[in-house]
Formats: structure tokens, C-alpha cells, sequence
């Protein structure tokens, strides 16, 4: 069984896309470590990347080409300066060289080191391969990035073939909603309990706390910087940023300056029904709109639906507990990583496997419920609010109008986390014993979809919204 850490499901990195940025960055990462550990990486000579399947589909809309060389530049996603993103790309472009981990230079031309190639290999839709040339020899190594940020390699392909097992070291292994119920029941503790137990049997409760509060404070952060950015998105189609004008009608005179003055002050708006879809909608759309500016942001379980999360929250945070705290983030934080990581083993998180449905839907569940728990559910009601989400998600396509992380992907985040909240507010008023549908039959159920789903509907730019709407309209 996978063993998955709340903080494999919550990552920090820049956008726009886990899988087709934050993937291919640290596979460029993983590479130069291979690299290092066999000593070829002072022999290299020259450096070319294929880029296969969905990533060279939308890689261009996604920055793929772009991650890969801050990857190989040595910059980690976490914690590289966004504002010198540009200044990095620039560079190599201006002088054909790359600086190789920051410490080889060696000669790269983007337009023709990053190949693009439209052939899907067999294991993933999400692959590429890093070429090492040293004396006149090619050393390749192939990488697959299968949503979220996660990233293996071409061996693991293998390793059911030679019947390798690999053990989780958590002391509550869980793979399925029944699992996770049953150690809910065991152990006498809410989901948030059961997930905290298995995180302190990794790291110290100190260290847990540290990072998860780490992650939301990148959220707000990533709210507060989306809400108070006026203009056009990149990409070339001219999209307007929502968020800034949304928010400027409902904060009113509201006084602050940090991000965190800034939630207190929006505890003292009007909160009627409409009031409260458009603050909803308007934390989720200002973190789609970070992300889709190449701005940092965090997957959750994705960067195509990073704004779920952190509006459901916000809403739990500035519309209905006013005295909530830490407690209360850490959670949300803990439920939500948990039904994440379920459905990650039981179908996929990845757009290119499964449409959006994996992405958003996924997001919705989680959001839904996180926010459940913290609204007095039941462990039963929190994974019946989770399944509500999804199901109503079910065969949602991925059709991004240019390969960029933009239409429809900002708005659809907007209408997952109001999804999550309306599931949740189902679930509470749900007797378990009456459920039809459980958690676990609507995972599979997203999976028998995504396998069934036709290829152009996942993540290529070759179906729906993406020819449907040609650039010229936009």
C-alpha cells in the first residue's frame, strides 16, 4: 500500500500546473540527483529533454518548457523568488546557456533542446525523458508525472512485473473509505485524529504543526495577492482578472494591511446569501488567478484546482466560526489531505488520466469533507459529503482553451468549492444508514469513467471547451 503524507497531497510550489509544471521541475530535480549519485553530472557535455504525450500537448499553455529549465537551473519551487522567474528564462534564451544546477554552464537552445513530441508513451500520458550526452554517448532517463506534483520513475513501471512490494510505515494504513471508518471506530478519534496519529509516526507533532500552518498561511498569502492584482492574465488570450473587481465591490470600507488583518476585516461584511457565493467565489477564482500567473501557490491536490481548498476554508473561517483558530485549519488541512490520498490510490489525480473530474471533482471532495468535520459530522457524514462532491462531478472533462490553466479552469474552481459547501451542508443532514452511494463505490466509479473517457477530453487541448472556442474568439 502507498503510503501518503498529508503534505504529498498539500505541496507548496509556483503555477500553473502540478502536473505539467511542479511534475516536470522536479523531475529535472530528480535527474540531476541521479545524475550526481552515478558521477556523469561533471562529464556532461549537452543536455536535450522530450517531452511527451499531454505534456507536449499543453506544454507550451502550461510552462512545461519553462519548469524544466528552472528545474535543470538548480531552483527549487518552493522557495525560488517568483519575480526572478522571468529574469532565469530570460537569460538562457538571450545566451543559449543553461547553468547547469547553477554550476556547469552549458550550451542549451530552447528551440531546439526541448523537443516536443505528440506520441503518448505506454505507462503515463505525463512523460519525458532527460538526455545526457558525455563522450559521444546518450544516458536517458524517463520520467512520469501523474498528478499532483508526484513523479516516478520509467523502472516503476516494472515493479509489479517482478512482483515488488512496497509496505506503508503508517501505523494506520488506509487505502479506502471502510478502512478509514474502521480505524475511526477503533481508535475512538475523529478522521482528523486517525490522520494525526499517522502523521506523528513520521515527524514530530512540532514539526506537523509548523508546516501545515506553512501551508495556510501560502494560502491566504495566495487569496490576498489574487484579490489585490488588477489587470490581464498571461497567455495571450487576454483574460481579464475577476477577483480584484469582485472583491473591491464587497470589502467596502474595510481597513488592513496584512493578509490576516485582512480576514478579520471581512468578518464585519455583509454576509446575506448572494454575499456570500461571491466571497466564496471570489477566494477561489484570486487563487486561480495566481496560479495561472506562473505565482506560487498550493496543490491541493493539484494546481488546476488549487482554489477549492482555501476557499472553503476561508469561507468556514470568515463566514461561519469567526472564533476559529489553528485548531480548526489544522483539521480541515488533516481530513482534506486524507481524502485526497484516497482517491489518489483508488483512481487518479491526474487531469491527463482522468479529465477534471480528477482535479476539481477531487478537490470538491476533499473541501467538502474537511468541512464537514469541522461543522460537527460524523467520520461516516464527513466521507458522505465527500462522495456527494465527486459524484456530481463525475465524467467532468479537461479542455483547457489554449493549454492554459484558464478557461474554464479558473471559474470551474470557483464552482467546486461551492459544490463542497452545499455537499457538506447534505451530509449533516444525512442518516448514514440511508447512503446508497459509498465513498469507496464512487471512487471506482471515477475510475471506470477516466479509463472510458476519450483521450481529447483529457488534458490534449484536443476536445470540448478547447476547439469548441477557437483563440480568434478570444
Amino acid at each position: 500500500m502507498e503510503c501518503i503524507s498529508v503534505f504529498d497531497m498539500l505541496k507548496i510550489g509556483v503555477g500553473p500546473s502540478s502536473s505539467h509544471t511542479l511534475g516536470p521541475w522536479r523531475a529535472a530535480e530528480r535527474w540531476i540527483k541521479e545524475l550526481k549519485d552515478t558521477k556523469k553530472f561533471d562529464k556532461v557535455e549537452k543536455i536535450t529533454v522530450d517531452l511527451y504525450g499531454s505534456l507536449s500537448l499543453t506544454g507550451k499553455g502550461h510552462a512545461t518548457d519553462y519548469a524544466v529549465l528552472l528545474g535543470l537551473s538548480g531552483t527549487d519551487p518552493e522557495y525560488v523568488p517568483v519575480e526572478t522567474i522571468d529574469v532565469i528564462i530570460a537569460a538562457i534564451k538571450n545566451t543559449n546557456t543553461l547553468l547547469f544546477n547553477n554550476e556547469i554552464p552549458i550550451n542549451f537552445d530552447i528551440k531546439t533542446d526541448i523537443i516536443f513530441n505528440r506520441k503518448f508513451l505506454p505507462f503515463h500520458a505525463n512523460a519525458l525523458t532527460f538526455s545526457a550526452h558525455i563522450n559521444g554517448r546518450r544516458y536517458r532517463s524517463t520520467y512520469y508525472s501523474i498528478g499532483g506534483g508526484f513523479v516516478v520513475q520509467e523502472e516503476r513501471k516494472v515493479s509489479k512485473a517482478n512482483k515488488i512490494i512496497f509496505y506503508c510505515t503508517f501505523p494506520y494504513p488506509i487505502s479506502t473509505g471502510t478502512e478509514l471508518l474502521k480505524f475511526c471506530e477503533d481508535l475512538k478519534l475523529p478522521i482528523s485524529g486517525v490522520v494525526l496519529e499517522n502523521e506523528k509516526s513520521i515527524r514530530p507533532i512540532e514539526t506537523i504543526d509548523a508546516e501545515l500552518q506553512r501551508i495556510w498561511d501560502t494560502m491566504l498569502e495566495c487569496m490576498y495577492t489574487g484579490c489585490h492584482t488588477e489587470g490581464n492574465l498571461p497567455g495571450g488570450l487576454n483574460v481579464r482578472r475577476r477577483a480584484y473587481d469582485m472583491h473591491q465591490s464587497l470589502k467596502g470600507s474595510a481597513t488592513y494591511t496584512t493578509p490576516v488583518e485582512w480576514l478579520y476585516a471581512i468578518r464585519n461584511t455583509e454576509v446575506k446569501f448572494r454575499q456570500i457565493l461571491k466571497w466564496v467565489s471570489c477566494f477561489a477564482l484570486a487563487v486561480n488567478e495566481v496560479n495561472a500567473s506562473l505565482g506560487r501557490v498550493v496543490t491541493a491536490p493539484t494546481n488546476g484546482s488549487a482554489g477549492v481548498i482555501p476557499a472553503v476554508l476561508m469561507y468556514y473561517l470568515v463566514i461561519e466560526n469567526h472564533d476559529g483558530n489553528f485548531e480548526d485549519i489544522k483539521r480541515f488541512l488533516l481530513v482534506a489531505g486524507e481524502i485526497g490520498s484516497i482517491f489518489k490510490k483508488g483512481a487518479t489525480i491526474s487531469a491527463a488520466m482522468g479529465g477534471c473530474q480528477a482535479e476539481i471533482g477531487v478537490s470538491s471532495a476533499m473541501a467538502a469533507g474537511a468541512l464537514c468535520e469541522l461543522s460537527g459530522g460524523t467520520p461516516e457524514q464527513v466521507l458522505i459529503a465527500a462522495e456527494i462532491a465527486m459524484e456530481h462531478h463525475l465524467g467532468l472533462t479537461c479542455d483547457p482553451i489554449g493549454g492554459l490553466v484558464q478557461i474554464p479552469c479558473i471559474e470551474r474552481n470557483a464552482m467546486g468549492a461551492i459544490k463542497a459547501i452545499n455537499a457538506c451542508e447534505l451530509a449533516l443532514d444525512t442518516d448514514p444508514s440511508n447512503v446508497k452511494v459509498p465513498l469507496d463505490k464512487v471512487v471506482n466509479t471515477m475510475w471506470e469513467t477516466a479509463k472510458d473517457m476519450n483521450t481529447k477530453y483529457k488534458e490534449t487541448s484536443e476536445g470540448g471547451l478547447a476547439v469548441g472556442v477557437h483563440l480568434s474568439d478570444c
